[in-house]
């Protein structure tokens, strides 16, 4: 799942969860049936480009806090259509050395940040690869190239497993990946959340994904919480993303929809 070589045919048929994310950020490359599954969602969820803006900014600030503490290594999973800052821009505006990986199984993502990653020097590498194959990723050449596994490392699972259906092993995603990097790294995930979404909210934005190329899946907080089993949660712990460090924002009123994120390091 993770080649050299990118699937040469991108469908733009069947909406894909990068461009739809794409669409909520303001971004352009999306295409129509993206557009339509959007709109659907956010039919039920007025303020959802605001709940997708303050997840960018709740991952904006976790490479900051992880590259503030010493992270110079970064894995993006699931990294979505390029949006500037990105992690390497963050990461680097603190320690200009950071290297940053980007994997995504949307073959336009990967096309995209080639593209624009293709004039940057190394240290910088965009992958095509599936979460749901986590060995794949932690033992491509190329990632463990520009990735020491031996030292630290960020690992970013943001806004990306709650398109990971139970019965593929999202808790494998994460373990194989934690149990892979070295003590003292951190893994750093947001997710929706059941928690206070309305029946009908769920409903229709479950409808939305499901002729997309993933599901959308809502869990509630001890069912997100347990994705950091076996590693430590830094203050605040799990909370509401605009709630992570953000200088008390407070979340888009009225909350139809809810990301919940938080930081686990893994200990010495």
């Amino acid at each position: 799942m993770t080649n050299d070589d990118v699937p040469g045919e991108i469908d733009a048929t069947t909406p894909s969860p990068a461009r739809m994310y794409d669409y909520y950020l303001g971004g352009k490359d999306n295409f129509a049936a993206d557009r339509q599954a959007a709109e659907k969602a956010l039919s039920v969820v007025p303020q959802g480009r605001q709940v997708a803006r303050a997840n960018r900014r709740f991952l904006i600030r976790a490479v900051r806090y992880l590259a503030r503490n010493g992270i110079t290594q970064f894995i993006d999973l699931g990294t979505g259509i390029p949006t500037s800052p990105n992690v390497h821009e963050a990461a680097r505006s603190i320690n200009p050395e950071s290297r940053v990986v980007y994997v995504d199984n949307d073959p336009m993502v990967t096309v995209h940040s080639r593209a624009i990653l293709g004039g940057l020097n190394d240290g910088i590498e965009a992958r095509y690869g599936d979460i749901r194959y986590p060995r794949n990723i932690a033992f491509d050449a190329r990632i463990r190239e520009v990735i020491d596994f031996g030292r630290p490392i960020g690992v970013l699972f943001v806004a990306v497993l709650h398109f990971v259906t139970d019965a593929e092993e999202p808790h494998k995603s994460v373990t194989v990946l934690r149990d892979c990097i070295a003590p003292s790294s951190y893994i750093a995930i947001s997710h929706i959340t059941s928690e206070g979404t309305p029946l009908e909210v769920m409903t229709t934005i479950q409808d939305a994904y499901s002729h997309a190329q993933a599901p959308a899946v809502f869990r509630d907080r001890p069912q997100i919480s347990s994705f950091f089993q076996g590693l430590e949660l830094v203050k605040p712990g799990l909370v509401e993303v605009s709630a992570w460090r953000g200088n008390n924002r407070k979340p888009p009123t009225p909350q139809a929809l809810r990301f919940l994120g938080g930081i686990g390091r893994k200990p010495a």
